[in-house]
């Protein structure tokens, strides 16, 4: 090659080169409108939520109209039974002890709050071998205090009979 004779120099384009490019461009733009659908989504979720259903709206509006014709409990605290706290070893293998302290009320149905007091004993007689048999394990977890709420509420009310117990609050629940 003579120096009069300029070479140029020209990249070659890489097969499929504008392709991939296109490819990456289609795929950030999947996952922004993926993105922006779920948080759309979780909003909807959100206000559904803080709307609350048709049917809890239903029973406010009842409980309004009990209220203005006058209609009222005698007393509404009288309803709901303190329960002593509870202090049970945990089942499990380990060398150290494990120990669940529980607090929680019973909330009676209307009526029903002397029969639910003078039974007590009963309930915490029923709710005794639930309690020993739990593992640290079955304490791990959201719906742990959900499962425990539900098997003190079953346990309550097959020890008192059948519409005895409106309910079961947890105050604490306590792992040693």
């Amino acid at each position: 090659m003579s120096s009069d004779q300029a070479v140029e120099l020209v990249p070659a384009e890489l097969p499929g080169g504008a392709e991939a490019g296109a490819k990456k461009k289609r795929l950030r733009l999947l996952a922004i409108a993926v993105v922006v659908v779920g948080m759309l989504a979780g909003a909807g979720g959100v206000w559904w939520y803080m709307q609350g259903s048709g049917a809890d709206h239903a029973g406010a509006a009842k409980h309004e109209e009990g209220s203005a014709d006058g209609a009222s409990d005698a007393n509404p605290s009288a309803s709901y039974i303190e329960v002593p706290p509870m202090m049970v070893n945990l089942r499990g293998g380990g060398a150290q002890a494990k120990f669940l302290k529980v607090r929680f009320i019973i909330v009676a149905a209307e009526g029903k709050t002397e029969a639910v007091k003078a039974r007590l004993p009963v309930v915490l007689d029923a709710l005794q071998p639930f309690l020993r048999e739990l593992r640290p394990d079955d304490l791990n977890g959201a719906a742990a205090v959900f499962r425990i709420k539900e098997e003190l509420m079953r346990r309550s009310a097959s020890a008192l009979g059948e519409g005895m117990v409106r309910d079961v609050l947890i105050q604490d629940l306590i792992q040693q």
